[in-house]
């Protein structure tokens, strides 16, 4: 059972149903063809010959197959880490050449060594530093570059490689004289084939219908002569395993994108394993096994020459709906992918660039949320202008600049809010033993003489100054006439040494003025560094108690009272 932790493959393997092999065949073969005209113009985007992205889908889908805990995730190239690798290697070396393809392969070999690491020392929560917000803003960003970087292929023209909109339009609309009418009209064609299968199925291959298309078009009518470009040669034969060369000032160059594609790429991963492990039942996602696996796909994948993969939300939706029902179908996948580099290769000479194109236009502008943008508009504005901001980064700045801005962003956006926790002043609701907040319940009533403050969120050194402001200006205002303080601190889940030094001389300011502080709701860790910092003793522990409602009626000069609360307290939060 410790074993079957690790390699997902002895669980559903021991257990494999005979009324799976059905689905998984069928999903296998379904994701299969998929992934073919899927890999080709993935590679094709992040400037690799289309037989890389064949190649990544071999060994990596078999390796994630055996140590994945999801069973429907269907793992190769996506748009976005296409992307990520035609931006960060395309900084170092020309694209087309042999230079980028090797540290195309090296980025693999880190990628997976990066991912590999995180899960095994149980790391899969730096993932979280990409808040939602951020996520969508830099996906939508991201996808509208993709988009917009196949119109020279869409539309049959030389236009310079850029991962900004603006340049890729101005230079699209200087020369759309020089359109090719006959790509144009094949890609859109295309396009439209795709968007109608899916309608019509979404277990239905569109891409492989375009494909289909494409190459018929082009041999029975001769496009080629008329200017339409062809993928052509495409190598047969599977590749040779060889580790990738490479030397430490590459390593250097290529570290920013090695940890932006794997903590990007494990997130749309994880985020698709999720919400398809939803509909089935039988087994568990684990986060840092899902890293450990996708790591060893990407190490594996260095070894066949393939770029970076990662889990994707089309394949694995049809992968899903095509009855998929454990790893096997990805390995069936696979396998196909292996028949077609040992005998298939020659039919996609006559593929057109512009139907690779129409996939990778109709798989990408999916991703663009707008749905997103407008609920956070109603629901948080804070939320969205993050959102914004990344979104018009990543369009101004690129893709890499775009997603540290937004990871700075998030992290600042949770500082400050942090910093600035919620402070509410609290009064008793007539006829119950409720405390609530004083601006939310206008029939609250305040306890005359007692200042009852609830204070949500740590209590640290980078809110100690707005936490002591807050507490002075409420007991201002009610001096002269107040006579104690009740910090309701159930919401209270850490305290530093700071907090703790500033604390200590409130109260004893608070006690020089002839005004108690007492305390409610203490959870044991802050119970316990109270204890340690002496606080106990300085406040009495008479004046810690379960709740709001015992502080507020415990009779301040009571000795039999006083110890009866002690008596609790010693009982109950020992």
């Amino acid at each position: 059972m410790q074993l079957s932790n690790y390699v997902p493959v002895l669980n559903w393997g021991k257990n494999y149903k005979k009324s799976w092999l059905k689905g998984d065949i069928s999903a296998g073969l379904t994701v299969g063809v998929m992934l073919i005209p899927q890999g080709m113009a993935y590679a094709m985007l992040a400037g690799l010959p289309p037989i890389h992205g064949l190649y990544a889908v071999t060994l990596p889908l078999m390796i994630y197959a055996i140590l994945g805990t999801s069973r429907q995730l269907a793992v190769g190239p996506v748009a976005m880490v296409s992307l990520l690798t035609a931006s960060g290697v395309g900084a170092i070396a020309e694209i087309g050449t042999e230079a980028f393809l090797g540290l195309a392969i090296v980025l693999s070999l880190m990628v997976g060594v990066i991912q590999f690491a995180l899960g095994l020392f149980r790391l899969g929560f730096l993932v979280n530093l990409l808040s939602h917000p951020v996520v969508s803003g830099f996906t939508s960003a991201a996808a509208l570059i993709i988009g917009l970087s196949q119109l020279k292929h869409l539309l049959g023209i030389d236009l310079a490689r850029s991962h900004h909109v603006h340049e890729i339009v101005l230079s699209a609309v200087e020369r759309f004289g020089e359109v090719n009418w006959y790509t144009l009209a094949i890609g859109l064609l295309g396009i439209g084939l795709i968007i109608g299968a899916k309608k019509i199925n979404k277990a239905i291959p569109g891409p492989l219908l375009a494909v289909t298309f494409g190459i018929l078009a082009v041999v029975m009518i001769g496009l080629e002569s008329q200017g339409v470009k062809i993928v052509g040669t495409v190598p047969d034969g599977l590749p040779s395993l060889v580790l990738p060369t490479f030397t430490w000032e590459q390593v250097q160059a290529l570290i920013p994108t090695a940890l932006t594609i794997s903590l990007v790429g494990f997130m749309e991963s994880i985020a698709v394993a999720k919400a398809v492990q939803k509909r089935h039942r039988d087994y568990e996602v684990v986060p840092n096994q899902e890293l450990i696996a996708l790591g060893a796909a990407n190490l594996a994948g260095a070894l066949v020459q393939a770029y970076p993969v990662t889990g994707g939300f089309s394949r694995t939706a049809v992968n899903d709906q095509a009855g998929a029902k454990t790893g096997l179908a990805s390995i069936i996948s696979a396998l196909l992918i292996v028949l077609t580099l040992l005998f298939l290769t020659p039919l996609f000479y006559s593929l057109p660039k512009a139907i690779l194109a129409s996939v990778i236009m109709v798989a990408v502008f999916g991703l663009i949320d707008i749905k997103e943008a407008r609920h956070l508009w109603k629901v948080d504005r804070s939320d969205f202008w993050m959102l914004a901001v990344t979104f018009i980064a990543t369009l101004s700045l690129g893709i890499e600049q775009g997603i540290g801005v937004g990871v700075a962003l998030s992290i600042a956006v949770h500082i400050y809010r942090s910093m600035q926790p919620h402070v509410a002043v609290l009064g008793k609701i007539p006829g119950t033993d409720q405390f609530r907040n004083v601006d939310r319940f206008t029939d609250a009533l305040e306890t005359s003489g007692t200042l009852t403050v609830r204070f949500d969120g740590q209590l640290y050194f980078a809110n100690l100054s707005y936490f002591q402001r807050q507490l002075n200006e409420l007991v201002e205002a009610r001096i002269p006439g107040l006579e104690r303080i009740i910090i309701n601190a159930e919401g209270i889940s850490y305290i530093d040494s700071s907090a703790m030094h500033e604390l200590h001389n409130f109260i004893t300011n608070q006690q020089a003025k002839g005004i108690d502080v007492l305390f409610s709701g203490l959870i044991g860790p802050v119970r316990d560094a109270f204890r340690k910092n002496g606080l106990f003793t300085l406040v009495g522990q008479h004046n810690f108690y379960l709740n709001v409602k015992d502080a507020v009626e415990a009779p301040q000069t009571d000795a039999e009272g006083r110890s009866a609360n002690e008596l609790a307290l010693q009982t109950n939060l020992a």
